[in-house]
């Protein structure tokens, strides 16, 4: 359905004419009054360093600037208020203020995906003006405004210290320049992070470009009678309305189910309120969000379903033609039920986690790109920040009916993701309207539209119990988990599973009867987010751990002690592990933290490195030789703040001796190196195992004597597969499930007052690659579990959001954050890259329930749900 093209772009409003100094310049322009201050640095100036992460919110600080020295919002500023004053951005300043901050954030490891950091460099700017040397908690109370998902902080305060002190003329640590393994080389692109100069895909801008937007459901479940895009058209500068029925190709699309419509179809039911119906193509943001409010839906409004338990009733309406149960993962080894009735001591109840959003600063975008090829051939090329670009072209593909060759994907490194940027988001329906318009076109997602369209955590309601004999040694668990699937399949399947497989912690357990549930429901999708399940079940036992060890009259400390896996034991999945780990030794780095605490809880935690489970774990890099001074190295897992294209560096520089700043990473689908998403903390481990294949051989060619210009044009590949695994519940005798595990304990103490006041945590994470993205990575993981654990909720009632903005969601800031300690024990994986297990998730597996075990150990109360709003400790830090 198209409109007509118009290039007014006022929509019907008097514009004003303004002028201000804008890095110390004088500019003058005629701005509709409405428009932000955010918009216009932007759109007509070109500046990208303030970010828009939640406009018109004023809630994550990512658009700050300077008016007047001041810092502000630019997203809640309108452009017209700034008519007379000064404003600057991260692109005005100084070029030694700028060398400065790009130092301090980068050294100190203050930057990890980058989205927040602009923002808050430039507040440390204004700081720094009026108070050149802060103690850290002024910073941490300066930072008030700004969310970081990454982080947890520390290494902001840590970096803003540092840059307090070069400006008062001391001076910057050493740098790295071996680019070896184990040492702290500065992130790979950095600079440009800190800076605001990295392009993230909504500071792209290319001409000719239209923008589009999605047209959600107004209703959870209801038939969809008639959808009239006319009003819609008749916006000024609307190109098109995109609807199912031009889709050419397959609208059913998904990871490991093709259960998810990219357009829901006129006489479909609508499954959530994150369906879209329609997509509005236009000549820019606002005219497309405006034409997105006038097309007219009829439905029919059906009650939806809400509640994993209503739906498997036997008279529920079925939301997917299967039926209401996506899948069910049983364990069972020995007799749990028996063992049960005859172990001294039994802990039971039903334990409950709660729906969490994602938050990633970087909201949802993608720029789709037509190209003619070849005798008139076509082909596209996307800009996506997925965390899987082949399975990003696999299923544009298939929505376009195209040959997956026809489709070239490219990352754009993301603003976060935290696992939910696996599934398919706008990338497939961008990339159609760009065909169906044959122009480029970008999508981007406001925050409250992020907040309906992808996955979150998966809530899960456990019933559990877990006996022990009376010198508190575990005899059985048996457990039933029933997991809100929402919507669609995603990965819920696997989260479930994994849910299950982790349902006796890093134990020794004789007799296992566990059973686990992915159920649909109307809710918003359950999908892949940090702990992919196991925080979930890692909350449940560690709490039944925390009774029987009253029971059985020793510490929480003892009891892990008694009963934690050792080199030889089995797994709940039955997987003997054959290789060194250093569980014991985390139990032995906090013992005296613990105990001598006055109030401490303490808990451990296990997590799968790797799919498995009977699927194969892949790695694939070719190192290309562009120069004599370039190698670019090709790889098919996502940087997304986490680190690993530097991980990818040190890898190389490792292996061929070469200086980092010859190594470029970059992931697109142009060479083959397809080995899956970036999840289940595999991407160091199977990336580099790859890698060092690859470098090994580009090593190989130059120690016969040839030099890197000889070498110019020549491709080094390598590839690992770990095949072996076997899938939960195969009939073999000695079944393999997992390649390696992460290993951790924490203890969480707590002041007098039973406000937080330390986090101590103790992981086994097999070889330190660089120890600042290493530390940055367990510290923002803490963050996350300690929201997790108290404030954090995305609520949904009815199949509808009530947390409609960032504020509501409760993510915690830098003055909410205890003092952390992060301790490394290196037990290395005989399997692995130099012995390193995959640490991205494992972070946060232990810290809810060792902030529940403090709690109690405080004031008595054994709490079974999640958040823990009732504690002192929320409640401390939801009044601040």
């Amino acid at each position: 359905m198209m409109g007509k093209p118009d290039d007014t772009a006022a929509h019907g409003r008097v514009k004003e004419t303004i002028s201000f100094t804008l890095n110390g310049r004088s500019v003058s322009l005629d701005v509709d009054p409405e428009r932000s201050l955010l918009d216009v640095l932007r759109d007509d100036f070109g500046i990208i360093s303030p970010k828009n992460g939640c406009a018109p919110q004023g809630a994550c600080g990512c658009c700050t600037v300077l008016i007047d020295g001041r810092p502000r919002l630019s997203c809640v500023t309108k452009a017209t208020r700034v008519a007379g004053h000064s404003v600057t951005t991260l692109e005005g300043l100084s070029e030694q203020t700028r060398q400065q901050l790009a130092d301090s954030f980068v050294r100190a490891g203050g930057v990890q995906c980058g989205y927040c950091t602009p923002g808050i460099a430039m507040r440390s700017v204004a700081l720094l003006e009026k108070n050149p040397e802060p103690t850290r908690d002024e910073i941490r109370k300066e930072l008030r405004p700004h969310l970081c998902r990454c982080t947890g902080y520390k290494k902001i305060v840590d970096a803003i210290e540092l840059l307090a002190r070069l400006r008062r003329g001391g001076e910057l640590p050493a740098a790295d320049t071996s680019g070896q393994v184990g040492t702290r080389l500065d992130r790979y692109r950095g600079r440009q992070l800190v800076l605001g100069d990295f392009r993230y895909i909504n500071d792209i801008q290319i001409e000719g470009m239209l923008f589009a937007a999605p047209c959600f459901s107004d209703h959870p479940r209801a038939l969809v009678k008639s959808i009239d895009p006319t009003p819609a058209l008749a916006v000024p500068g609307v190109r098109r309305v995109v609807t199912a029925e031009d889709v050419p190709g397959e609208r059913y699309i998904g990871l490991l189910e093709r259960d998810w419509p990219i357009l829901v179809a006129v006489g479909e039911e609508t499954r959530y309120v994150g369906d879209m119906l329609a997509i509005v193509v236009a000549d820019d943001q606002r005219a497309a969000r405006e034409a997105v409010r006038r097309i007219v839906v009829e439905y029919e409004v059906r009650e939806p379903i809400t509640s994993p338990e209503d739906a498997l009733k036997p008279d529920a309406p079925k939301i997917h033609p299967g039926g209401n149960l996506l899948s069910r993962s049983t364990i069972k080894h020995g007799d749990a039920e028996q063992a049960l009735r005859e172990s001294v001591h039994v802990a039971e109840d039903t334990y409950s986690t709660q729906r969490i959003e994602h938050m990633y600063l970087e909201p949802e975008a993608c720029v789709a790109i037509p190209e003619r090829r070849g005798q008139g051939g076509q082909r596209l090329r996307v800009l996506s920040q997925g965390q899987g670009v082949f399975d990003d072209r696999r299923q544009i593909a298939a929505v376009l009916g195209w040959d997956v060759e026809q489709v070239l994907v490219e990352l754009v490194s993301n603003g976060g993701a935290f696992g939910g940027k696996e599934d398919n988001s706008i990338q497939a329906q961008t990339a159609l309207a760009s065909v169906l318009c044959n122009a480029p076109v970008k999508c981007t997602l406001a925050r409250e539209e992020s907040f309906r369209l992808h996955p979150k955590r998966h809530p899960i309601k456990i019933h559990i119990k877990v006996g022990c004999d009376g010198g508190g040694r575990i005899t059985g668990v048996w457990a039933r988990m029933i997991g809100d699937k929402g919507a669609y399949a995603s990965v819920g399947a696997k989260v479930l599973e994994r849910a299950a497989v982790h349902a006796t912690g890093p134990y020794k357990v004789p007799n296992v009867d566990v059973e686990s549930l992915a159920v649909y429901t109307n809710n918003p999708p359950g999908g892949a987010m940090r702990g992919f399940g196991v925080n979930q079940a890692t909350f449940a036992v560690e709490r039944c751990l925390d009774r029987l060890a009253a029971k059985a009259g020793i510490d929480g400390w003892e009891m892990r002690w008694r009963n934690a896996l050792d080199v030889g034991d089995r797994f709940c999945t039955g997987q003997k592990l054959d290789k060194p780990f250093g569980l014991k030794l985390t139990l032995l780095a906090v013992k005296d933290a613990y105990r001598n605490a006055a109030c401490a809880g303490i808990a451990c935690g296990i997590k799968n490195v790797g799919i498995g489970s009977g699927m194969p774990d892949e790695g694939k890099a070719v190192l290309v030789v562009e120069s004599a001074d370039r190698v670019s190295i090709r790889t098919g897992f996502t940087e997304m703040g986490q680190g690993y294209f530097t991980i990818c560096i040190q890898t190389a520089c490792q292996e061929t001796g070469l200086p980092p700043e010859v190594f470029a990473p970059t992931t697109d689908t142009s060479v083959e190196v397809n080995c899956g998403p970036t999840t289940a903390s595999r991407a160091t481990v199977l990336g580099g195992l790859a890698i060092i294949q690859a470098a090994r051989r580009l090593k190989a060619e130059l120690d016969t004597g040839k030099t890197m210009d000889d070498l110019v044009g020549r491709q080094f590949r390598g590839e690992y597969a770990c095949t072996y695994t076997t899938p939960l519940g195969a009939d073999v005798p000695d079944p393999k499930t997992h390649l390696t595990y992460g290993f951790a304990t924490q203890v969480v103490t707590l002041n007098d007052d039973g406000t937080l006041k330390k986090v101590i945590a103790a992981h086994d994470v097999g070889k330190v690659m660089n120890p600042t993205m290493l530390e940055g990575q367990i510290e923002g993981a803490i963050h996350m579990g300690l929201g997790y654990a108290l404030t954090e909720e995305f609520v949904v009632e009815g199949g509808h959001i009530q947390s409609k903005d960032v504020r509501s969601l409760n993510v915690l800031r830098a003055h909410h954050m205890p003092e952390t300690e992060v301790i490394f024990i290196e037990e290395p994986d005989p399997e692995t890259p130099y012995g390193a297990r995959g640490v991205g998730e494992i972070g946060l597996v232990p810290t809810a329930p060792a902030v529940a075990g403090a709690l109690e150990a405080f004031d008595g109360v054994h709490r079974t749900s999640l958040p823990m709003k009732d504690s002192p400790a929320a409640r401390a830090i939801l009044k601040q």
